[in-house]
């Protein structure tokens, strides 16, 4: 999520991102004002179990991010308040065409086994991602560099011609190249999104041992991760980079139970949490419990219930409208949220550039055309609704699904997972029975990251599976745009046309309301719903 972002012109040179950013982190934090500071202290943070091994080119999920962004420096980085990026670990970003672009690295920065950050690293690590047999989640990400398709055919049965994209081109030990398959306005952002992370040698000498010890190159280290427990960080006193941690060791706590650990915020036993239990936001009892250790910003990310077209009898545009405006959005945002959220009505997080109000003609509560449009629709049975019931995400749900019943007078349940790490793994492998819950936080503040990720035809995150040429050959054309304004333009009627699809429900956007425990001085909440690390201020005991 990000309030702004610029996008640069056809003969434009980019020499720095960060003219005017050097700083990462602040705005967004709550501050006590009072106390001792103590840099050597220990911080504990809410966490959800991650979907697979810290592995950036395989993480795309709020637990594992927890863990891999203070682990791993990208090239670029963001504001944690308002998402303005700066160059991380880039020494320089240049183009003239915004299609072939120079990148010159930071000398000196290390890995925290000791190794330096070269070029290398990143050619490397955006390969791997890349190549087809290696699985990676994120291999979408770099599909506009050229030569992709040679290590990812599109035929999933095929097998790449070689492991090495053509567009990236060592120069030295300390600058390369990256070639575009057409201009890309937003991939000077789009390599801060932790698949763009370098990866040491060690990782390709043995990957195995990677996953159970990763070696990142940013403010904080892997110490230990205990399944369904915790991940342990420490702070890495070698770290050049600017957004610097103000204590010493990090404890990200797994909880089934977000009721649990909001009591352990109250007691002291946890320190930060970047939302609240439905049982805190009841009647606003968190403005009494927390007082000045309240934390709010600015989100950049959407709410939806993802309709998967490949569950019987979901494949069905009546059905789809018929759900949608079935949700009383207005009055469960209200009600069982306390407005800590606010009623979605299209698919780009307000906040971004080119996000329109009503785009999604479908997402305002009408029980008359929901029951025409269910009657239309034929359907038969009954409609679930499945999610990770933790974090606070069951009460939005399953009100929803109450909604949904007493507007069409068809059966709806929540179908609940273990936890999110069986969540993801469920809607990852197409497993779902039926609907699923689907929210989505910016990676980089661009429009194109809330659309081609979760709507271009085989994405890495379109997980209803959902396909239109139309919607991809704008996309495309959007993306080979140099012009701002006119990619801008393109994006927002694939959203038009996503709109009129249904794929997901759009239901509501989160205002961004964390907590703080009383051990901390200061804490602020980053753009994507995560810990502003760089903000956080430990108080002496």
């Amino acid at each position: 999520m990000r309030p702004s972002r610029r996008l640069w012109g056809p003969t434009v040179v980019m020499t720095s991102l960060a003219l005017a950013l050097t700083a990462c982190g602040g705005g967004s934090g709550s501050s006590t004002g009072a106390g001792e500071t103590d840099p050597d202290g220990t911080v504990s943070v809410y966490g959800t179990e991650p979907q697979n091994a810290l592995v950036p080119t395989n993480i795309n999920d709020l637990g594992g991010t927890k863990a891999l962004q203070p682990m791993f420096s990208t090239l670029v980085g963001f504001n944690g308040a308002d998402a303005k990026p700066f160059n991380l670990m880039a020494d320089s970003i240049t183009t003239t065409d915004s299609k072939v672009f120079d990148i010159k690295i930071k000398q000196g920065w290390k890995f925290h086994d000791g190794t330096e950050v070269k070029a290398h690293n990143f050619i490397d690590a955006w390969n791997y991602g890349a190549y087809a047999p290696n699985g990676q989640l994120n291999t979408d990400f770099y599909a506009n560099i050229q030569g992709y398709r040679d290590v990812h055919p599109e035929d999933e049965n095929a097998k790449p011609a070689t492991d090495k994209m053509s567009g990236l081109v060592q120069k030295n030990d300390y600058e390369f190249q990256v070639t575009l398959n057409a201009p890309f306005s937003v991939f000077d952002i789009k390599i801060g999104y932790q698949a763009f992370a370098p990866l040491p040698d060690s990782f390709f000498k043995d990957p195995k041992a990677f996953e159970q010890h990763p070696i990142g190159n940013g403010p904080l280290k892997f110490v230990s991760r205990t399944p369904n427990q915790d991940i342990k960080l420490t702070r890495n006193d070698d770290y050049k980079g600017d957004d610097k941690v103000k204590f010493k060791n990090l404890d990200i706590k797994i909880y089934a139970s977000q009721e649990t650990a909001y009591q352990d915020l109250l007691s002291g036993r946890l320190d930060f949490m970047e939302a609240l239990p439905p049982s805190a936001v009841s009647g606003g009892k968190y403005k009494n419990e927390l007082g000045d250790r309240l934390v709010t910003g600015h989100l950049l990310g959407i709410s939806t219930i993802n309709i998967p077209y490949y569950v019987p009898g979901y494949n069905n545009l009546e059905l789809r409208k018929a759900i949608s405006m079935a949700i009383d959005r207005a009055q469960i945002t209200k009600t069982v949220m306390n407005d800590t959220y606010v009623p979605a009505d299209g698919y780009i997080s307000q906040g971004i550039p080119g996000a329109r109000p009503g785009v999604c003609q479908f997402c305002k509560f009408d029980p008359a055309a929901a029951k025409e449009a269910f009657a239309k629709s034929g359907f038969q049975g009954k409609l679930t609704i499945a999610s990770n019931a933790d974090g606070g995400r069951k009460e939005p749900l399953v009100a929803a699904c109450n909604s949904i019943k007493n507007t069409l007078g068809v059966e709806c349940d929540f179908v609940p997972a273990t936890d999110f790490g069986q969540w993801r793994s469920i809607v990852t492998g197409h497993k779902l029975t039926g609907m699923g819950r689907s929210d989505w936080s910016a990676d980089y503040p661009s429009i194109e990251n809330f659309l081609n990720p979760i709507f271009k035809t085989g994405a890495s995150s379109n997980d209803s599976t959902y396909s239109n040429p139309k919607v991809d050959a704008l996309l495309a054309q959007a993306d080979s745009t140099v012009d701002k304004d006119t990619a801008v333009k393109l994006y927002q009627q694939a959203e038009d046309l996503v709109a009129q699809d249904l794929p997901t429900i759009p239901v509501w956007d989160e205002k961004g309301t964390a907590a703080k425990s009383k051990n901390l001085k200061s804490a602020g909440l980053d753009f994507r719903r995560m810990p502003d690390y760089p903000t956080i201020e430990v108080l002496k005991k």
